[in-house]
C-alpha cells in the first residue's frame, strides 16, 4: 500500500527484454538505502518487488507481460525519469490517499495550461474509469496522489483535469510530460468496493 506522495524521481539505467517479461534496473538512492529482495516500491504508480538491490542505489525489479501491457512500463527506456515510492509504514502519516500501485487504465495527456502559480493538465478519462472519476475525488496519475479539479467531454472523449502545484512540477515526472504522454491511472478503490456492494447482492 502507497500514499501517492513522490519520494525520489529515479531513473531507469538497464532494462533486459526477456520473452514475457522485462527485468528494469532502477536507480533510485533514497528508496534503496533501506531496500531488500521482496520490498515493495512504486515505479510510476506500479508496485513493483525488489529482486535485488544493485551497488546500493539501485534495484532490479522483474515486470511480467501482463503488466507491461496494461500499463505505461513498457515504454520505458534506458534514461527515462521515473516517480518511486517506498511501500507505507503502519506508523506513517497517509500524505495523499490510499494508493494500491495497480494501475486501472492508461491515459493520454491531452493539453498543459500553465498559470503564474500552477499549472491545469487535461488528462484523457477511459470509459472503462469514468464512472469513479468524481470533481474534488482523488485519483493516482502516474504514483501521484492528485484531487480531480474539473470533469468534463469534448469531440475526442471524456477527460478530467488536475492542478500542479510547483513542488508537484519539480518534483515528479508529470512536471515535464507533455501532451501526447501515456500516464498511469488508479482510481479510489473505496469507489471500486462501494460500486461491489451495490451490486453483489442484485
Amino acid at each position: 500500500m502507497f500514499t501517492g506522495i513522490v519520494e525520489e524521481l529515479g531513473e531507469i539505467v538497464a532494462k533486459e527484454d526477456l520473452a514475457d517479461a522485462a527485468r528494469f534496473t532502477v536507480r533510485g538512492p533514497l528508496v534503496t538505502s533501506d531496500a531488500s529482495h521482496g520490498d515493495s516500491i512504486a515505479v510510476n504508480g506500479v508496485c513493483l518487488t525488489v529482486v535485488d538491490v544493485v551497488g546500493g542505489d539501485s534495484f532490479t525489479a522483474d515486470v511480467m507481460a501482463e503488466t507491461l501491457n496494461r500499463s505505461s512500463l513498457g515504454a520505458l527506456e534506458v534514461g527515462s525519469r521515473v516517480n518511486l515510492e517506498r511501500a507505507a509504514a503502519l506508523n506513517s502519516r497517509l500524505g495523499g490517499h490510499l494508493v494500491q500501485g495497480h494501475v486501472d487504465a492508461t491515459g493520454e495527456i491531452v493539453s498543459r495550461s500553465p498559470s503564474e502559480n500552477w499549472e491545469v493538465v487535461r488528462i484523457s478519462l477511459p470509459a472503462s474509469i469514468s464512472r469513479y472519476v468524481v470533481e474534488k475525488g482523488s485519483i493516482t496519475v502516474d504514483g501521484v496522489s492528485l484531487t480531480v479539479s474539473a470533469l468534463g467531454s469534448d469531440d475526442a472523449g471524456e477527460y478530467f483535469e488536475i492542478s500542479l502545484i510547483p513542488t508537484t512540477l519539480e518534483l515528479t515526472i508529470l512536471g515535464k510530460a507533455a501532451p501526447g504522454t501515456p500516464v498511469n491511472l488508479e482510481v479510489d478503490v473505496i469507489a471500486k468496493y462501494v460500486e461491489r456492494l451495490q451490486t453483489a447482492g442484485r
